[in-house]
C-alpha cells in the first residue's frame, strides 16, 4: 500500500494532504500560515497534522510533492531579487522589446559583442576578458546572473561560456536562456532568463524548506515539484530552474479539480490570498498555452496551461479611491499582511496604532498600515539599494507603523522599491480583515480587523464624505467588490475561450451590453447573459466568496469537498513529463544541418539529418525525464518539416523534431 504526500505553499497557507493510492482516497489534510521568513515551520505544522489526521507514519510515505505560488505571486506582485542580464551580440534597441526593459526594473545590463547567425555559425568573437572585468565588478550587487546570446539556441557556445566564466569568478546562480526554451526571439528568451534568475533564491529555499522538515520526521521518499503545465519535475532539477514553477499551484489545482468532481467541461477558479487563477477543462483536459506562460503582465517562453492570473484574493490590497465625487474602490494586485493577521504575533502594536489613529480627528493615506521587515540581509539581497532606500531599511528592525517608518514623503517611494525587492512587506485592509468584520472568518485578531476596517470608513472622498458610516458597511462593499472582480476574471476568460465570439476578451466582459445582461435587463430590450459552464470554485475561502459569484453569472457553482486544499491534492496526482527538440535547416542544396548539443553535423541526405536529431532529442527527453523522476518512461516524437513550392517541386526550408518523454514518479518503498 502507498501513501502520497502532497503539500502546497502559498501566498497565505500552506496545505499538506495524505492520498492513500491503492483506495484513491484523501485520508488526511491541513492547513498552516505560510512562515515567510522560515517556509519549514509552515510546511512542518502542515505536513505533521496531516500525517496525524490520517493516522500513518512518516515512514509510510512513499512519494512527496509540492505545489507552490511563490513564484506565480512574486511576479504578479513584481518582486524578487536583484540580477544582472549578460546579453550578448544585442544592442541596446533590442531591451525595448518584449517587455525586457519592464522586466528589469532598472537592474543591471551588460552589453557583450558576440552572438551567432541564423545558421549557427559565430557573428562576432566573445570578449571574455572584458566580460569578466564587468562581472566582477557587479558581483556583489546582484543574487544572480541571466545569460542571452543571439540565436543562442542555434549554437549555444557563447551562452555557455559566459556562464562558466560567471560561476567561476562570482559563485552566482546563473541562467542560460537556451537552458528554458529553444524557441527563437532573444530578447523574448532574455526575459524568462531575467525571471528565472530572480526567483532561484525563492524557490531553493523554498524546496530546503521542505526537504528539512522530510528529513526531520523520517519521509526518505522521492521530492517532486508540479511544473506550470501540471507535470512533475524531481527537485534538483527545478532549483537550476524555477521558473518553471509558475502557475505551479495552479496547474496543480486543475489536475485537483478534475480527480476530486470528474468534470469535462467547466471553468475552474482557485482564489488565494494573492491571486485568482482561471482555466478552462475541456473534454477533462486543460489546454497548454501555445504562446507561453504570461504572467504579472510578461509573456515568458515557459510552456504551462493556458490560464488567466489576476491578481485579486483574500489577502488582496484594498484602495479608496478618492478621485472625483464618484470615487471607488478596486482590490490588488498586490497582497498585503491583513492587519488581523498580524495582530495575532504584535496585538500590543497594531491595536496601540490603530486607537491612535482613530483618535485623531483626520485619517491619514498611511494610518492603519504597518511594514514587516523580511530581509534575510548579506549582499545578495540588499546589494544595489540607494542611500535612502538602506536608511529606510536599516529603520525597520520589527514590525511597526508604516507612518513611523517614515520621515518625509520622499521616502514612499524609497519603501515602494523596498517592497518590490521582497525585503518588507506591508500589511493593511484586505478582503480577509472585512470577512473577520461580517463574521464570515474568526481565525485571526477581529477586533483589530473591526478597528482597521473602521478607520479605513472615516478615509474622505471627492465629496469630503466619509467612504462608509461604520465599519461593516465597508466590509461589505469589499466583499461585493471581491464578487464583481471575480465575475470579471471569469467573464474574460470565457470570452477568450469561446471561438464563436469574436473581439477583444475584457473590453467584452466590461460592455454595457454584458453589464445588462448579467442584469438580466428588461426594458425596450431585453438581455440575459449566463455562462454557458459550471464554475468549479477552489481555495480556502471559496465557499465565502463563490456563491455569490454564481448567482451573478446565473452558472452551477461547483464547491466540492477538499476544495480548500485541491492544489496539494493535484501535486501528487500527476506524472513527469520532459520534452526536447531541435533543428534540422538547409545551408544549401543537398546539404542539411542537424543543430546537435555537441555542434552542427552536416548531411547529404535529409533523412539522414532527421534521424541523427531524431535520435538526439528522444535520448535528451529520455534522460531529462528521468533525470525529473520518471519511472518507466514513454517517449513520442513529433516532426514538424517546412518547405516551400519552387517551380513545383517541394524545397526543405527546415524541420524541428520534438520528443516528448513521461512517466509516472518512481515511487520508494520500504
Amino acid at each position: 500500500m502507498g501513501y502520497f504526500l502532497g503539500v502546497d505553499t502559498g501566498g497565505t497557507y500552506t496545505d499538506a494532504v495524505i492520498l492513500d493510492e491503492a483506495a484513491d482516497l484523501v485520508i488526511g489534510s491541513a492547513k498552516s500560515l505560510t512562515t515567510r521568513g522560515d517556509l519549514a515551520l509552515g510546511i512542518g505544522r502542515a505536513v505533521d497534522a496531516a500525517l496525524a489526521g490520517a493516522g500513518i507514519a512518516a515512514g509510510q510515505v512513499s512519494l512527496v510533492s509540492l505545489s507552490t505560488t511563490l513564484a506565480t505571486n512574486a511576479l504578479v506582485e513584481g518582486q524578487g531579487g536583484r540580477v544582472a542580464l549578460i546579453f550578448i551580440g544585442f544592442d541596446a534597441g533590442d531591451l525595448e522589446r518584449g517587455g525586457l526593459i519592464e522586466a528589469l526594473k532598472g537592474d543591471p545590463v551588460i552589453l557583450a559583442d558576440g552572438g551567432h547567425s541564423h545558421a549557427g555559425t559565430e557573428a562576432a568573437a566573445l570578449d571574455l576578458v572584458a566580460l569578466e572585468r564587468q562581472v566582477i565588478e557587479l558581483r556583489d550587487q546582484v543574487m544572480g546572473f541571466a545569460v542571452a546570446a543571439r540565436f543562442g539556441t542555434r549554437n549555444p557556445a557563447h551562452e555557455i561560456a559566459a556562464r562558466d566564466l560567471i560561476r567561476r569568478v562570482t559563485g552566482r546562480p546563473v541562467t542560460c536562456s537556451h537552458e528554458l526554451s529553444a524557441q527563437l526571439n532573444g530578447p523574448k528568451r532574455a526575459l524568462t532568463a531575467v525571471l528565472n534568475a530572480r526567483l532561484i533564491g525563492m524557490i531553493d529555499r523554498l524546496v530546503a524548506a521542505c526537504e528539512r522538515h522530510l528529513l526531520a520526521v523520517g519521509i526518505t521518499a522521492p521530492l517532486m515539484v508540479v511544473r506550470g503545465d501540471g507535470a512533475l519535475i524531481s527537485a534538483a532539477m527545478v532549483r537550476e530552474r524555477p521558473i518553471e514553477t509558475i502557475l505551479s499551484g495552479p496547474a496543480a489545482s486543475i489536475v485537483g479539480a478534475r480527480w476530486l468532481t470528474g468534470a469535462a467541461d467547466a471553468l475552474v477558479s482557485d482564489i488565494g490570498g494573492t491571486t485568482t487563477d482561471v482555466a478552462l477543462l475541456r473534454g477533462g483536459l486543460p489546454e497548454i498555452d501555445p504562446q507561453g506562460a504570461r504572467v504579472g503582465g510578461f509573456r515568458t517562453m515557459v510552456e504551462a496551461v493556458a490560464m488567466r492570473t489576476t491578481g485579486l484574493g483574500g489577502d488582496s490590497e484594498v484602495h479608496l479611491i478618492t478621485q472625483g465625487l464618484v470615487g471607488g474602490m478596486r482590490l490588488g494586485p498586490r497582497r498585503l499582511i491583513p492587519v488581523s493577521l498580524l495582530a495575532v504575533e504584535h496585538g500590543a502594536m497594531v491595536h496601540a496604532a490603530l486607537d491612535r489613529a482613530l483618535g485623531a480627528e483626520a485619517v491619514g493615506e498611511l494610518d492603519g498600515r504597518f511594514v514587516v521587515p523580511m530581509h534575510l540581509g548579506g549582499h545578495a539581497q540588499t546589494g544595489g539599494l540607494s542611500a535612502r532606500e538602506a536608511a529606510v531599511l536599516a529603520r525597520i528592525v520589527k514590525p511597526m507603523a508604516l507612518v513611523a517608518a517614515l520621515t518625509s514623503r520622499l521616502e514612499v517611494a524609497a519603501m515602494e522599491r523596498l517592497v518590490a525587492r521582497g525585503l518588507v512587506m506591508i500589511a493593511g485592509v484586505t478582503p480577509s480583515d472585512a470577512s473577520h468584520v461580517l463574521g464570515r472568518l474568526d481565525a485571526w485578531d477581529g477586533v483589530a480587523a473591526e478597528k482597521a476596517v473602521r478607520l479605513l470608513a472615516k478615509r474622505r472622498g471627492g465629496t469630503g464624505d466619509r467612504f462608509a458610516p461604520d465599519a461593516a458597511t465597508l466590509a461589505q462593499r469589499i466583499i461585493d467588490q471581491v464578487t464583481e472582480q471575480t465575475v470579471e476574471c471569469l467573464l474574460e476568460a470565457a470570452f477568450d475561450e469561446d471561438k464563436g465570439i469574436e473581439g477583444d476578451a475584457t473590453a467584452l466582459a466590461g460592455h454595457a451590453l454584458t453589464r445588462a445582461g448579467l442584469a438580466r435587463h428588461r426594458g425596450v430590450v431585453e438581455v440575459t447573459l449566463r455562462l454557458g459552464v459550471p464554475v468549479i470554485g477552489l481555495g480556502a475561502s471559496a465557499s465565502s466568496y463563490y456563491g455569490a459569484v454564481g448567482d451573478r453569472l446565473g452558472c452551477e457553482m461547483i464547491l466540492p469537498e477538499h476544495a480548500g486544499v485541491a492544489n496539494a491534492i493535484g501535486a501528487v496526482v500527476g506524472q513527469v513529463s520532459q520534452r526536447a527538440s531541435g533543428l534540422v535547416s538547409s545551408p544549401g542544396e543537398g546539404r542539411f544541418t542537424a543543430h546537435l548539443a555537441g555542434g552542427l553535423k552536416t548531411f547529404n541526405s535529409r533523412e539522414e539529418a532527421l534521424a541523427a536529431m531524431e535520435a538526439a532529442v528522444v535520448a535528451e527527453a529520455g534522460a531529462l525525464a528521468r533525470a525529473a523522476g520518471a519511472a518507466d518512461v514513454r517517449v513520442v516524437v513529433q516532426r514538424d518539416v517546412k518547405e516551400a513550392q519552387v517551380e513545383g517541386q517541394s524545397m526543405f526550408i527546415e524541420a524541428t523534431v520534438s520528443a516528448t518523454a513521461s512517466g509516472r514518479p518512481r515511487v520508494a518503498h520500504g
